[in-house]
């Protein structure tokens, strides 16, 4: 009876055919995702991103198994990559006003750089498994829920003035991601520009300059009805 020769396991082999694998996977999404952004969910077809990639159909089935699933992943990037930046953000020893400052310029490069993502996102959610479209509400959630605990704490230590914390997030979260619907790399303002106009907007609103004809002490002390 012969014996099989056992050989070492090469963790660096392994490694990269992961990368090679998740490098593929993501030039099907990538492709996919300008496809849908110009035709739409259902305009688009996995012939079309197969003869965009020159490879066959069964290849991109060895890696999704069907245009609902990439529409998936094309749909969760974006708030995955701003839930990143928060959590990275959170660990910041700075103040909250800072801490602002720097989430809204990670989020706005990650809104500018994966423009289509954010644009199919918010057209295509109705063709979502209900399912799915629930999970990536619920990290959208909590990215807000996040995002108005930090303007809760800069609040409290007098850095914004913010009557509802939770509806500012959410005011604060819908200003960033209109300009995916907007912003042309060709356009009049460059991205660093876009990033200071929408950052001072945001700094208008956590501050209390948004609202003059407000008279916030009445309010909070239940002058407003």
């Amino acid at each position: 009876m012969s014996r099989a020769t056992l050989h070492p396991v090469n963790n660096e082999s392994s490694g990269l055919k992961e990368e090679i694998s998740d490098f593929k996977r993501r030039r099907i999404s990538e492709e996919a995702c300008h496809l849908f952004y110009r035709y739409g969910y259902e305009g688009a077809t996995i012939d079309a991103i197969a003869q965009r990639l020159d490879v066959t159909k069964p290849f991109i089935y060895s890696y999704f198994k069907n245009k609902s699933e990439l529409l998936f992943e094309i749909c969760e990037t974006g708030i995955g990559l701003s839930l990143q930046a928060l959590e990275l953000t959170e660990q910041e020893p700075r103040a909250p006003a800072e801490r602002l400052k720097l989430l809204v310029d990670r989020v706005m490069r990650i809104i500018i750089d994966y423009q289509e993502y954010i644009v199919v996102y918010e057209r295509e959610e109705k063709n979502l498994d209900p399912k799915v479209a629930r999970s990536i509400r619920q990290e959208r959630n909590l990215f807000d829920h996040r995002l108005a605990a930090l303007l809760e704490e800069g609040t409290s230590v007098g850095e914004f003035d913010i009557l509802d914390p939770m509806m500012t997030a959410t005011t604060v979260s819908g200003m960033m991601t209109w300009v995916a619907f907007w912003y042309s790399p060709q356009g009049k303002w460059s991205e660093t520009e876009i990033i200071a106009h929408v950052m001072s907007m945001i700094e208008a609103v956590v501050k209390g300059r948004a609202e003059p004809g407000v008279n916030r002490q009445a309010s909070r002390a239940g002058g407003l009805k």
